[in-house]
């Protein structure tokens, strides 16, 4: 029995279905094709949709958040605004021929769809595009549009931390006393999930003030279980992994300031 949920294809279907409420006919038409049918088929003939009401249907779950005078499924209301505010914070800045850009690469590169007319892509672009299939940094963006839900944190102030490295993500200030969370996702309702060495002893530095924050089933209707003094409250198996890090390193050499060096 085929197991209910998110289509096999949810990524690439998610950014069809964007780009077509974003863009409408303007993004099927880099595409080569003149009408929104004729996509449509494309998008099937090549597996990527099982019926064009597939790719319609993700079209009318992003149409309520765009000002293109489709009504979508406005009757869901936010309950997927999430997708748009994942793909915004990688894509929301480009034209419809940048954004039809990174619909060729998915499929260039997941599909072997090739003769897409794909145009030079800059590396920023590609290093985003390969945060779609991390878990973590849709996680984080989903807590940090929706913490105040978590009773503990209703009034907090969020201040994010992830680029201190220093065993949490985010700081959480209630009437001056200080949360920690980190952050991890899951893209079903089921998984393990892994501490580093680093936020396992941050956890039990704070015990009671650090919190684990699981955003589960993010390839449909993201949920946070938020769980208190972690390190005391589920069982973790230490597991110790050996990695080999190569690095390069230059002779001693003066810095002339501003003089370019030829290549």
């Amino acid at each position: 029995m085929k197991k209910q949920g998110k289509h096999e294809n949810y990524e690439v279907l998610n950014l069809i279905g964007y780009g077509l409420a974003k863009f409408d006919k303007d993004f099927v038409e880099l595409f080569g094709f003149s009408t929104k049918t004729a996509f449509y088929e494309f998008v099937v003939q090549h597996g990527i949709a099982e019926t064009i009401g597939t790719v319609k249907n993700r079209q009318d779950l992003f149409d309520p958040f765009f000002d293109n005078r489709r009504r979508g499924w406005w009757q869901k209301g936010d309950t997927y605004i999430h997708r748009k505010i994942f793909i915004d914070s990688l894509f929301g800045s480009l034209d419809a021929s940048a954004y039809a850009n990174i619909v060729k690469l998915y499929l260039q590169d997941k599909f072997a769809v090739v003769d897409t007319g794909i145009k030079e892509i800059s590396p920023v672009t590609k290093s985003k595009f390969k945060q779609l299939q991390v878990t973590g940094q849709e996680a984080e963006l989903f807590f940090m549009n929706n913490y105040k839900r978590v009773n503990s944190f209703g009034d907090g102030i969020l201040e994010d931390a992830r680029m201190l490295g220093d065993g949490y993500d985010f700081q959480i200030e209630v009437r001056n006393h200080f949360f920690l969370t980190e952050v991890k996702g899951l893209r079903t309702d089921y998984g393990s999930i892994r501490m580093t060495q680093n936020e396992f002893v941050k956890a039990k530095e704070y015990d009671d003030d650090y919190a684990l924050v699981v955003v589960s089933n993010l390839s449909n209707i993201p949920r946070m279980s938020v769980v208190f003094n972690p390190t005391a409250s589920i069982r973790f198996t230490q597991k110790a992994t050996h990695t080999k890090q190569i690095n390069y390193h230059t002779g001693s050499l003066k810095w002339r300031g501003y003089a370019e060096v030829s290549h």
